[in-house]
């Protein structure tokens, strides 16, 4: 295994100074609706507003300094950009931001508002990666992934190392996938530190790739993914799926509609701001509840950058 628990730990040093602590929540009410014991870990309260804070500032921080100079570079929808940009504002480094048109206006305005520069490109996966590639060549920024990138992954799991060292005796940790950054850090985290608990994911059914990559035993892309969950598009990387396939024990997929139901839930019960992406793994728990029936159960809440302008239930 390439990223060790101590490379974890040493991430979670390493950030310290770039992100929240987030706190753990619970909820009466979803515990006696879901039936088992459950404990929210907070990164909607991240910097950035979203887990993806940690990843980012792991990447920027591990740069040397003749890479600092030069700065970094991503495609992103939303919150690796916003994530990114923050980071390398922090050190005072250069950020370029390749974002699809359509992304969400509070995710372009963030970007913009952490510094960065933004090339905006059409919404295919090409054209991201073929418009970062000429900002690369003019700027001689360092590409860091969104989610393909050891020392991104090494920063996502210090969200379940902080989960786990803020609760007692989880049976399961969740979290949703996309791109598979955090449910590979998240099952890393939880293998070390609680090889007795299951990592279970929620996924989006319009957006369904990782569920099928798990199936099939190799990458499938995502194609023409169609869900409410923005931050959930994106298709496995191969640093990712080896670490999901050996230490993921199911992946549930959900409908948009249980997706937004899990989000009011939140919002309405808990009081809290998350985006869709973050209602997934709840929205999977619900949907398959007698399985978690009695079980403490961790769930990472991803962000908190959701559209108020365009929220699914107003």
């Amino acid at each position: 295994m390439p990223i060790t628990l101590s490379d974890i730990r040493q991430a979670a040093e390493r950030i310290n100074p770039l992100i929240h602590r987030t706190p753990v929540l619970t909820s009466e009410t979803l515990n006696r609706k879901s039936g088992a014991q459950l404990f929210f870990k907070c990164e909607n309260f991240q910097r950035a507003g979203a887990f993806k804070m940690r990843g980012a500032a792991n990447a920027v921080l591990s740069l040397s300094d003749t890479d600092r100079v030069k700065g970094v570079a991503t495609h992103s929808s939303g919150n690796h950009g916003q994530a990114l940009a923050k980071a390398a504002q922090s050190v005072g480094i250069p950020a370029y931001i390749v974002m699809p048109r359509t992304a969400p206006e509070v995710k372009k305005r963030a970007v913009a508002e952490y510094g960065a520069e933004i090339i905006f490109c059409e919404p295919t996966l090409q054209a991201r990666e073929d418009t970062l590639n000429q900002v690369i060549d003019r700027t001689g920024a360092t590409f860091v992934h969104p989610y393909n990138n050891e020392q991104v992954i090494t920063g996502q799991a210090t969200a379940a190392l902080e989960l786990i060292e803020d609760t007692v005796d989880l049976d399961v940790v969740m979290a949703p996938v996309g791109g598979g950054g955090l449910l590979s850090g998240t099952a890393l985290s939880t293998h070390y530190l609680l090889p007795q608990a299951e990592v279970i994911a929620g996924e989006p059914v319009g957006a369904d790739d990782a569920y099928r990559s798990l199936q099939a035993g190799r990458i499938i892309p995502s194609e023409q993914p169609d869900t409410i969950a923005d931050g959930l598009l994106t298709s496995l990387g191969d640093k990712t799926f080896p670490i999901i396939q050996e230490y993921v024990k199911e992946i549930i997929t959900v409908s948009d509609e249980e997706i937004v139901s899990a989000m009011r839930l939140i919002w309405e019960r808990m009081k809290i701001i998350i985006e869709p992406s973050c209602a997934v793994p709840l929205a999977a728990l619900l949907k398959r509840s007698d399985n978690f029936s009695g079980k403490r159960v961790g769930i990472i809440l991803t962000g908190g950058n959701v559209d108020l302008a365009s929220l699914p239930f107003a």
